[in-house]
């Protein structure tokens, strides 16, 4: 069964708090029809490959040569465009950090009913085949 945790945000800032939900209990939330899925890995990730029925909301918009990433200043607009404050939605990246961070922001902007996916996407892909030969990325 899956577990749902709640975390807050590192840095030591005042960020809201942020309910995770590991990869079983995301794909039991998902089946259930009443939760969404935002996706904010960058377009290119995204097409590679994602969640059923996702929206692409990228949380950063590229990466400087220096690796730094340019975060997408209209995130939360972007997101309100497609999901009211009270929705139910789940927000992955590939691994979790990312989608910690832009879920907090999200709770931080009013968002009440908000969980992030704990492994990102990759969690998923794990879930749904345990003992893979290879993943693609």
């Amino acid at each position: 069964m899956g577990s749902l945790r709640s975390s807050g945000s590192a840095g030591g800032g005042e960020k809201a708090s942020v309910e995770s939900v590991d990869a079983d209990a995301a794909c039991a939330l998902l089946s259930t029809g009443q939760y969404g899925y935002v996706d904010v890995r960058m377009r290119e990730d995204f097409d590679a490959g994602h969640v059923a029925g996702a929206r692409n909301v990228p949380y950063y918009l590229s990466v400087t040569p220096h690796g730094r990433p340019e975060k997408n200043d209209r995130f939360v607009e972007q997101v309100a465009a497609l999901h009211g404050k009270g929705d139910r939605f789940i927000v992955g990246c590939r691994s979790g950090v990312r989608s910690r961070l832009a879920a907090a922001d999200l709770v931080d902007a009013g968002f009440t009913n908000v969980k992030n996916l704990e492994g990102g996407y990759l969690s998923l892909l794990k879930s749904v085949n345990p003992h893979p030969t290879a993943y693609h990325q």
